[in-house]
């Protein structure tokens, strides 16, 4: 099924709508990470001063700008690092496009879904990308300590929060909240394997910037095929 469900969605790659989804989410991604650099080296020299006064040295003139071109580099290895996360949160904005893309082509017959509102979709998209930057910082401790273990944690930590995450945009759409929730529990270890497929790819540049469209797509097959399934007795 998860085989399956990847198979389809990599095969509706060339849509539109998919297209859009993707280049909305990287170009805001890349906007937000310039502004926030910006901001940071501005507050730095903001901070410091154009000069300071130093015992039996004197005063140094032009610190804030030394110090400003000394935090470029840091705040841009931190991009590159953040790049992935603030994208697939910023994505899921714009996923609701991709799963109503899946149904119109494969789903004809169930019709417009109930959209999320924006409110609801700034809120769900704020608290992913918490959980996903804070996890996966907690995570950077695990990697000191389990070093060959390492891709495997990232896998799991990812697989859980992609799957939980793209199941419950495709889910909520039909069922509710509250309804999506029983069902992620209910199908928990579907979820996270097809979730683990989905982050292995994360650790390739350009690729993982494609994730979260695919993934959208993928969980939406997941979801239809799991609800048309009769409930355990």
């Amino acid at each position: 099924m998860i085989a399956d469900a990847l198979l389809k969605a990599l095969g509706q790659m060339g849509d539109p709508r998919f297209r859009g989804v993707l280049l909305r989410g990287v170009g805001l991604a890349l906007l937000l990470l310039f502004a926030v650099n910006a901001l940071f080296v501005w507050g730095v020299g903001w901070l410091v001063g154009d000069e300071i006064t130093l015992p039996w040295i004197g005063t140094i003139a032009w610190l804030d700008t030394a110090l400003s071109w000394a935090a470029l580099p840091v705040m841009l290895v931190l991009s590159v690092f953040l790049m992935v996360p603030v994208a697939s949160a910023i994505t899921s904005l714009f996923l609701d496009d991709v799963a109503q893309a899946v149904e119109d082509r494969h789903y004809p017959h169930l019709g417009p879904a109930q959209p999320v509102s924006l409110a609801d979709g700034l809120r769900d998209t704020a608290g992913f990308l918490g959980t996903l930057i804070a996890a996966n910082l907690v995570a950077l401790v695990l990697y000191l300590f389990l070093v060959p273990f390492a891709p495997f944690i990232f896998w799991g930590l990812n697989g859980f929060l992609l799957g939980r995450e793209y199941f419950t945009l495709a889910a909520m759409r039909r069922v509710g909240r509250a309804e999506a929730a029983r069902l992620r529990k209910r199908h928990l270890v579907t979820i996270w394997a097809a979730g683990v497929l989905m982050a292995i790819p994360l650790s390739v540049p350009i690729l993982n910037l494609v994730i979260p469209v695919i993934g959208a797509a993928s969980f939406t097959h997941i979801f239809h095929r799991l609800t048309s399934q009769p409930a355990p007795r």
